[in-house]
């Protein structure tokens, strides 16, 4: 067996010659030696002066998650670079235009001084001014000589302005503004209590269903009984001698078809059975009435009969006691004609 093992070696060799030179992974090393190069230009961009191993990882920090975890913070690091740089050149480009603005506003001032100088005033002594460096004027003159107290509220009026969107603000909108603000913080406070209370709700019956699950599992009352399997090879035994002797009882019905005959019943005879039950019970119902008037009496043809006669004796004297008291009763309420005088 010893002629095996340079077989064996061979075979390792060119699997692993044909692992190396497979073209994807030669794409995959050539993608990750790509990613490790940028990565390495990107620390050496920010760790310059430092001298350990130049600004790079150690080699056995040298991993698919390192090399993960390090091109996701050059990224960020990057977008981040790409964030602050805008913000700079946008606070560059407003402090230019400040500035030419200012500037402008400088040589204007200065050439409008200039040709008051030159002119003479008007008929009406007036002099002619200028809206914009009126204006310029008044507001410098106006944040010069406020106070402390008054910057402070002016910085926080536009700040606010800015933050609720409003371009030309005034107190009074403002003030409609932030009681808007707060009417719709004390609706987000509500719906928040209100998430918060269903949160706790579900909460509540995820314990409950957890609990129940957890008695479903090992609760006494929901185990299986201790002789399930003995029950079980019971009534298999039961089926299996059921089943054996299926073929003897069909044997036996045939047997007796042959013999007795059994009688072949069809739907439509059930039917006409059941139609006839149905015209004897109605009839039973009827007679049922008709025997209830007859409650009462004795079961003896010729009592009942005298105790009928009995009762139409008693029903003709009250008939005749009713006709006279009614007579009677005419009579006397009937007004007494007076007679004639001959």
């Amino acid at each position: 067996m010893a002629h095996l093992a340079p077989l064996n070696t061979a075979s390792s060799t060119s699997t692993s010659q044909a692992a190396i030179f497979s073209p994807s992974v030669a794409r995959a090393a050539a993608s990750t030696a790509k990613d490790w190069s940028y990565v390495d230009s990107w620390l050496r961009s920010k760790y310059a002066g430092s001298s350990i191993n130049r600004g790079r990882p150690p080699s056995f920090e040298r991993n698919p998650e390192t090399l993960k975890a390090l091109l996701a913070l050059a990224a960020a690091n990057e977008a981040a670079d790409e964030d602050r740089e805008q913000l700079a050149r946008v606070e560059e480009a407003a402090l230019v235009e400040v500035r030419a603005s200012e500037r402008e506003q400088e040589v204007k001032r200065q050439r409008v001084e200039a040709e008051q100088q030159q002119q003479r005033p008007n008929e009406s002594g007036s002099v002619a001014i200028d809206g914009e460096l009126l204006a310029s004027d008044l507001l410098e003159a106006i944040e010069s000589n406020l106070s402390k107290d008054g910057k402070v509220a002016l910085d926080a009026m536009a700040s606010m302005a800015v933050d609720l969107g409003v371009a030309y603000p005034t107190p009074e909108t403002l003030g409609a503004k932030f009681v808007e603000l707060q009417g719709r913080a004390l609706e987000l406070e509500d719906s928040i209590e209100r998430v918060n209370l269903l949160q706790r709700y579900l909460d509540r019956e995820s314990a409950r269903m957890e609990s129940f699950l957890e008695e479903l599992h090992h609760g006494e009352a929901y185990q299986p009984a201790p002789d399930l399997a003995k029950q079980n090879l019971e009534l298999q035994r039961k089926i299996k001698g059921m089943t054996a002797r299926i073929p003897e009882l069909k044997q036996q019905v045939i047997s007796l078809e042959k013999t007795v005959g059994l009688p072949r019943l069809t739907v439509e005879d059930v039917r006409k059975e059941e139609e006839a039950y149905l015209e004897l019970l109605a009839r039973k119902k009827d007679l049922d009435v008709q025997v209830r008037a007859f409650a009462g009496l004795p079961p003896d043809v010729e009592a009942a009969r005298m105790e009928l006669e009995a009762l139409r004796a008693e029903l003709r004297d009250a008939t005749e006691q009713r006709d006279e008291n009614f007579e009677k009763l005419v009579e006397r309420e009937s007004p007494v004609k007076s007679r004639r005088r001959p």
